[in-house]
C-alpha cells in the first residue's frame, strides 16, 4: 500500500511505492539513491527503518525485527503508548544510517522501538477511524482554550491509531498553565492527554504550503533541523532589509538565507578588512557596498553624492598609503559601463511611455465619428436606390379595360408595393403586348374575337 491520502493507495503523480512531488507524500521526503544498488555486505544490514506518521510532519525511527523487507511506501504497525500505532515507511536501506547520525541517535539505543507487523486490514481501519476524530478534537480544543483564557494557539491534533492517546501541539509565547484544559480533555475524549509545545517553523512545516519561489516549504519536505537565521545573513548577501521579502510564510526570516552564507562568507575573504573608510584630498571615503560577483568596492565622500567604484587592489594600495600619511588626489574608479555592451532598448518601451490618456481619447472619438458618417453614407445610398427604383411591371401589363371609378380610388389609396424580391429584379422585361382593336360590327360580340 502507498500514500493514505490516495484514492489509488499510492502517491499522487507515481507508478510505484515512494514518494512523489504532489500533494503531502513529499513532506520531509529523503529521495533513496540507494535503492537500485544491490547490497554488497548482507552481515552489515540496517534494520532500523525510518516510519512517519501525520503525512510527513512525524518521523521516528523503529528497529524491523520481524525479518519481512518493507517498501517505501508500506504501512506498519509499530508500537505506541500502551497499544499500537500506525505509520508510513519513508527511508530503508543503508540511507537510514545517515539519518540517524544526523539527529544524532545510536543505532543500538534502546530507545529505539520495535516494528510489530505489517498492517492489516483491521489495523488500517482502526487508523482512519482514529484520524477521522482529529479533525473534531482539534476544534472542540480551540472552544476549551479560548473558554479558560488560555494565551497558546493548537495548531494540530494526533490521535494514536487504537485511539488511547492524543497529542495536541501547540504554540505560546509564554508559559501555560493548562492543567485545567488537560483534565477538561481527558473527560471529555476519553484517552490519554499529551501536550507538546512547537516552534513557529514546526508549525509551517506541520501546514505546509509553497514558498516564494514557487516550490514546496523547505520546512515541510528536507528541512528537519532548524538554525537561527538573523538580518546579518542578509547584509552578508548585500540583500535590502525588507522585512516583507525576506520573511516566510511563518512570519520569521526564511531559512534559506543561510543555504548561501557559506559561499558568500568564502568569497568576503578576498576584501581588505578595516576598508569601511579612508582619507583622500577631498574628503574621507566611505564604503556603502561590496559587489562579490564584480569584485569591487563602492566608496561615497562626505559631503558629496558621486559613487566610486574601486578595485581590491586600488583599495588595498589607498590603504597603504593612508598608512604612511598620504592622501591620494585621484581614487582611480572603475568605468563599468564599458565591460558590458549598453543593451539597445526596445522600440515598443518608448512609444509606450508617450502614449497619454488624451491622446486615446481623441482616437477613441475619431473612430467613433468615423463609424458614425459610414452609417449615414450607407443609409443615404438606400434611400437613393429606392427612389431611383424602375417601375414595376404589373404597370405594364395593366388590361386594355380600365376598372369602375370606385375600384380606382381604392387602388389609390392602398399602400405603395413591396419591392420586388432579387429573382424579379434580375428577369429581363417582357415586351409590352400591343392590342389592336378591330372595328366593331353589329350583330356579333366582342367576347368572340380572336
Amino acid at each position: 500500500m502507498g500514500c493514505g491520502s490516495c484514492g489509488t493507495g499510492k502517491p499522487n503523480g507515481c507508478k510505484s511505492n515512494g514518494g512523489c512531488s504532489t500533494g503531502g507524500c513529499n513532506r520531509l521526503n529523503v529521495h533513496d539513491w540507494l535503492a537500485n544498488l544491490p547490497l554488497t555486505d548482507m552481515d552489515n544490514v540496517c534494520n532500523v527503518v525510518e516510519v512517519s506518521f501525520k503525512q510527513g510532519s512525524r518521523k521516528e525511527f523503529f528497529r524491523n525485527l520481524t525479518g519481512h523487507y518493507f517498501e517505501k511506501g508500506e504501512f506498519v504497525t509499530v508500537e505506541g503508548v500502551n497499544g499500537f500505532d500506525v505509520g508510513e515507511v519513508s527511508l530503508s536501506g543503508e540511507l537510514v544510517r545517515i539519518q540517524m547520525n544526523k539527529r544524532g541517535v545510536k543505532e543500538n539505543s534502546d530507545e529505539i522501538k520495535k516494528i510489530l507487523r505489517p498492517s492489516s486490514d483491521r489495523d488500517i481501519d482502526t487508523f482512519r477511524i482514529s484520524k477521522e476524530r482529529e479533525r473534531a478534537a482539534q476544534a472542540r480544543s480551540r472552544e476549551l482554550a479560548i473558554q479558560y483564557n488560555l494565551q497558546m494557539k493548537l495548531s494540530e491534533v494526533e490521535i494514536q491509531a487504537d485511539g488511547k492517546k492524543a497529542t495536541f501541539f501547540y504554540t505560546a509565547d509564554d508559559r501555560v498553565d493548562f492543567r485545567e484544559l488537560i483534565k477538561q480533555f481527558a473527560s471529555e475524549f476519553k484517552l490519554k492527554v499529551e501536550m507538546r509545545q512547537i516552534g513557529i517553523r514546526q508549525e509551517a512545516a506541520k501546514v505546509g504550503g509553497i514558498g516564494s519561489c514557487g516550490r514546496e516549504l523547505c520546512c515541510s519536505t528536507w528541512l528537519h533541523d532548524f538554525k537561527s537565521v538573523n538580518t546579518t545573513a542578509a547584509r552578508y548577501q548585500n540583500l535590502s532589509i525588507n522585512q516583507t521579502k525576506l520573511s516566510g510564510q511563518c512570519g520569521r526570516l526564511k531559512c534559506c538565507l543561510n543555504f548561501e552564507l557559506d559561499t558568500y562568507l568564502d568569497a568576503l575573504q578576498h576584501f581588505p578588512d578595516n576598508a569601511e573608510s579612508f582619507e583622500t584630498a577631498k574628503g574621507t571615503a566611505f564604503l556603502i557596498k561590496k559587489d562579490i560577483f564584480k569584485n569591487l568596492m563602492w566608496y561615497i565622500i562626505q559631503g558629496g553624492s558621486k559613487h566610486y567604484p574601486l578595485t581590491i587592489q586600488r583599495v588595498k594600495e589607498i590603504k597603504e598609503l593612508n598608512a604612511k600619511g598620504i592622501r591620494p588626489e585621484e581614487l582611480e574608479p572603475v568605468d563599468v559601463t564599458t565591460g558590458k555592451p549598453k543593451e539597445i532598448e526596445p522600440t515598443f518601451v518608448d512609444s509606450v511611455g508617450e502614449i497619454s490618456l488624451r491622446s486615446l481619447d481623441k482616437n477613441d472619438r475619431r473612430r467613433r465619428d468615423q463609424q458614425r458618417d459610414q452609417r449615414n453614407n450607407d443609409r443615404r445610398g438606400n434611400n437613393d436606390n429606392r427612389n431611383q427604383r424602375p417601375p414595376s411591371n404589373n404597370d405594364t401589363r395593366r388590361p386594355e379595360n380600365k376598372p369602375s371609378a370606385p375600384q380606382q380610388n381604392k387602388n389609390q389609396q392602398r399602400p405603395p408595393q413591396r419591392q420586388q424580391r432579387p429573382q424579379q429584379q434580375n428577369r429581363p422585361p417582357q415586351q409590352p403586348k400591343i392590342n389592336i382593336q378591330k372595328p366593331r360590327v353589329e350583330g356579333t360580340d366582342d367576347t368572340k374575337e380572336k
